[in-house]
């Protein structure tokens, strides 16, 4: 991991430089490419207190955590444990994703949407057609809460998402609304 060290009316020394680099390898175990990541450590000595910053830019984004204690040595041991909370927060929920995405694809149930084009109904004489399938879409159903089906529909590109709600075990589909709010359509079955 490359450090940088920056600092505002205070001086880095030796035992400062040694202490946060200790801190950080510790850091890299909740990195995907911890050679790849790069580290800025600006530390200031205001009136009566020291402020750490430690910055870490890495593969998944950017963590950030602004610390201030008394002694210098605790603004950096604050920074530090904060930006560790927050990779390893930000592992879990990267490793997360990446298993519901394959036990949807082993085990899911697949629902086909297929889309139809609209002159393929109704012809230029109003006279009736056969329809014809121009895109067709797999999409997983996977259980979920309402939330959940929501953040998704949130950070996914499709327009609709078809869930199983996991409070009555019934097919569900929450879809974005035009006035941005969400609609949910749950079957009475």
């Amino acid at each position: 991991m490359k450090i940088e060290y920056f600092a505002r009316n205070a001086t880095i020394d030796e035992q400062v430089r040694r202490y946060a680099e200790e801190k950080l390898k510790k850091l890299a175990k909740f990195l995907d490419d911890p050679e790849q990541a790069e580290a800025r450590v600006t530390l200031e000595s205001e009136k009566h207190h020291f402020v750490a910053e430690v910055q870490v830019n890495h593969r998944h984004g950017t963590l950030v955590a602004k610390e201030t204690a008394g002694q210098m040595l605790d603004a950096v041991n604050l920074a530090v444990d904060k930006v560790e909370t927050q990779a390893e927060r930000s592992r879990k929920k990267h490793k997360e994703r990446r298993r519901r995405a394959q036990r949807a694809e082993t085990n899911g149930h697949h629902w086909p949407v297929e889309v139809i084009a609209r002159d393929s109904i109704v012809g230029g004489d109003g006279g009736r057609r056969t329809p014809r399938v121009v895109e067709t879409v797999r999409l997983h159903i996977k259980p979920m809460s309402i939330e959940e089906a929501a953040l998704e529909l949130d950070e996914g590109d499709h327009e609709v998402v078809v869930f199983r709600d996991m409070d009555t075990d019934r097919l569900s589909v929450l879809y974005k609304r035009r006035d941005d709010n969400y609609g949910l359509i749950a079957p009475v079955l």
